[in-house]
């Protein structure tokens, strides 16, 4: 836990950092990068997003709400309709799914697929790598075929998840992002698709970080070269390109001690070497300059405020959520923490996760983070004579 400076002043409300899992992605703010002074790289990509996963907090971004063709980056949100429909039992891995006409290989010539075959018999399993692993433009359409009956109503599927996890620059047209008009995301939305399928869906994530699928006896590598990369520890995401999009790559990576988790996103690039070199520059530069620790353990007692009218004379604050804070690196010992009530004095009956204060994050005096402070037990109403003692105590100490 970070050093405590106790502080009642007023409650002052940050747009610095945000925090997960309990995020609000609100318009960007300064970047932590630029909080700090910590410049960040030159990148060569029409737009860039690099954030923490554990904080949420945005280290660096250009354009990052702007919209774009999202190619295949398009597919992460087809795999995050099918593992969620496994995750709820809707389907299995092992379903197997008659390819139809519409999903035929063939009506995807010089674009990437996986091979299938009219009314081939392929498993759930197999056609979620396809989507993942080979980027199968014929998989996406049986996968959706099979899942929501047609692509349509897939597609709106998709959208709704997009609208359920707040992306407001993100709209799907197709299931496997081939250009089309009226399809577009943002660097920042598909950073937050990525958070959700990490977060999610861990077994669905962890197709992601396959190399290679053989599938009709046809073996194809993963695109995303940075998954064979030894200088990092990337375990995921995603490739796309199209003439339209350029060249796009979502990626994941943890540092060398697993404790810290970075996503980045690049669109827009040149070529499918300047993608992997773009993000290899933002995933560097994160991790050599910031560190992110906890700073709310789950049910963890911060402090203990006096009650008023409960059957209780103290109230146990705290935070329901593991909650961490994004810091330049080096930094942790320095950092300072307050918290501050919504009220002067705290009232039974209160609920467990009621929010009742900010606890305030500093370094070198400036405040830098703010998270909610919550009640961690559910507090009663005290008997009639407790609450008349404490409404003269209360009463007496507003006339001080």
């Amino acid at each position: 836990m970070l050093k405590n400076l106790i502080n009642t002043s007023k409650i002052s409300l940050l747009v610095g950092l945000c925090t997960l899992p309990t995020i609000s992605y609100a318009a960007i703010p300064n970047s932590v990068g630029e909080q700090f002074g910590i410049v960040a790289p030159q990148i060569a990509a029409k737009t860039y997003f690099l954030m923490d996963y554990q904080s949420g907090a945005i280290l660096a971004e250009k354009n990052a709400e702007e919209r774009f063709a999202p190619a295949s980056l398009t597919k992460m949100m087809t795999s995050y309709v099918i593992g969620d429909a496994i995750k709820k039992g809707q389907i299995h891995s092992d379903d197997i799914v008659t390819i139809s006409k519409n999903a035929w290989g063939h009506n995807f010539p010089g674009s990437s697929q996986m091979f299938l075959n009219i009314n081939q018999k392929v498993p759930v399993s197999d056609l979620n790598r396809g989507i993942i692993v080979h980027s199968g433009n014929d998989a996406c359409v049986a996968m959706a075929e099979y899942l929501s009956g047609s692509q349509d109503t897939f597609v709106q599927k998709m959208n709704s998840y997009a609208k359920k996890f707040g992306l407001k620059n993100t709209h799907f047209m197709t299931v496997h992002g081939l250009d089309k008009e009226g399809q577009y995301s943002s660097a920042k939305d598909m950073g937050i698709i990525a958070w959700h399928i990490i977060h999610d869906l861990p077994n669905e994530y962890k197709i992601y970080s396959e190399k290679e699928f053989t599938f009709n006896k046809i073996r194809q590598s993963n695109r995303n070269r940075l998954l064979w990369d030894s200088s990092l520890h990337v375990d995921g995401l995603k490739t796309g390109h199209t003439d339209e999009a350029g060249y796009n790559l979502v990626t994941s990576a943890t540092d060398n001690n697993n404790s810290m988790r970075l996503i980045s996103v690049v669109m827009g690039t040149t070529s499918s070497k300047a993608r992997e070199v773009e993000s290899k520059k933002l995933l560097r530069w994160g991790f050599a300059n910031f560190e992110t620790v906890q700073a709310v353990t789950a049910g963890k007692v911060i402090v203990e405020e006096p009650l008023y009218y409960g059957q209780n004379d103290v109230v146990k604050l705290g935070g329901l959520k593991d909650i961490f804070i994004t810091l330049p690196k080096g930094r942790k010992q320095d950092v300072k923490s307050r918290y501050e009530l919504k009220t002067a004095y705290l009232e039974a009956p209160l609920k467990r996760g009621q929010v009742v204060g900010k606890i305030i994050y500093q370094l070198d005096g400036k405040d830098i983070a703010a998270i909610n402070l919550q009640v961690l037990e559910n507090t009663q109403e005290g008997s009639i004579f407790s609450r008349l003692w404490d409404w003269a105590v209360l009463t007496i100490k507003s006339l001080i």
